[in-house]
């Protein structure tokens, strides 16, 4: 496994690192630089990024927090103190577990375990997400070709339907293909 530790603080990053130090076969990287985070990050590639921010400013928080946004892996984020207001931004960008006062050696292992898991759980979701919301376009597609050609050919809904299926299988092609088809035509055609 391949963990990028960002800390400003050595210090404090050799906290993380004695609590990693009961993970086989992991290989630590230690970030200390804020300036070009983001590309160091995508060189290093690590299956997961954890982030030592002590007590941070609303401008670092905010500069993180962007870091979270552009990298799709999980990540733990450790801070001093807290409010509802940088939690709440943490969702929103993407980190996996927000720790609050919560640096010592023997937490790192269960913190990294539940940000891994979280971050499979969300992703999970955002992917069944994507694909009901695919099908649904792809229904409302099939929706607009039925119609189309139940008022221009005056068939009735299960007429178009298994005229869409017949055409879709004389092509080899999908149903939502035929459909995108005979939608793009009529709006060619001015009628829709």
């Amino acid at each position: 496994m391949r963990i990028a530790i960002i800390d400003e603080s050595a210090a404090r990053a050799s906290i993380i690192q004695e609590g990693l130090a009961t993970f086989d076969d992991c290989e630590l990287f230690v970030l200390t630089e804020r300036r070009g985070l983001l590309s160091r990050i995508g060189e290093i590639n690590p299956d997961i990024v954890l982030m030592d921010l002590g007590n941070p400013s609303r401008d670092v928080l905010e500069e993180y927090f962007a870091v979270s946004r552009a990298l799709a892996r999980p990540i733990a984020m450790f801070v001093d103190e807290s409010d509802d207001e940088a939690i709440a931004a943490s969702v929103d960008a993407g980190v996996s577990s927000y720790v609050v006062d919560g640096m010592a050696p023997g937490r790192i292992r269960p913190i990294i375990d539940l940000a891994v898991r979280r971050f499979h759980a969300f992703s999970r979701l955002q992917q069944d997400l994507a694909e009901a919301q695919g099908k649904l376009a792809e229904r409302e597609t099939i929706d607009k070709a039925k119609r189309i050609l139940m008022e221009s050919r005056g068939m009735p809904e299960p007429k178009a339907y298994a005229e869409l299926r017949k055409a879709a299988m004389n092509q080899g092609k999908r149903i939502v293909d035929i459909a995108e088809a005979i939608v793009t035509a009529q709006r060619l055609l001015g009628d829709g």
